[in-house]
């Protein structure tokens, strides 16, 4: 079955720096766009950024842009979040995703099909 795992959440301070890893298993891994969003406690799920199946387009939500940077291995079924310069407004449970598309991204949690567990970041003051 189609699985995705998050990892590298903790806590950090406020300027500080996290990547987070996504592992994904049981589909063809390069066929597929993925996404990262968000989830703060009491507020929607909300887009941080996306990555078509090659890595040559990328997109971010105007709260990640030059700060966030995401990426994918395809010879390791990985995507990946770099998150530099980390604000306490960054405190989220942050979730990868599978795109039923290769070229297609969307800002929208619905438009994609299948989620991981998700791993939390909590940014001190």
């Amino acid at each position: 079955q189609v699985q995705l795992v998050e990892s590298g959440g903790g806590l950090v301070q406020a300027g500080g720096s996290l990547r987070l890893s996504c592992a994904a298993s049981g589909r063809t891994f390069k066929n597929y766009a993925m996404g990262w969003f968000r989830q703060a406690p009491g507020k929607e799920r909300e887009f941080v950024a996306a990555i078509i199946w090659s890595g040559g387009n990328t997109y971010y939500a105007d709260s990640a842009k030059g700060r966030f940077t995401i990426s994918r291995d395809n010879t390791k079924n990985m995507v990946y979040l770099q998150m530099n310069s980390l604000k306490p407004e960054d405190t989220a449970i942050y979730y990868c995703a599978f795109a039923p598309a290769a070229s297609i991204v969307s800002t929208k949690p619905s438009f994609y099909d299948y989620w991981g567990r998700g791993t939390q970041v909590t940014v001190s003051s």
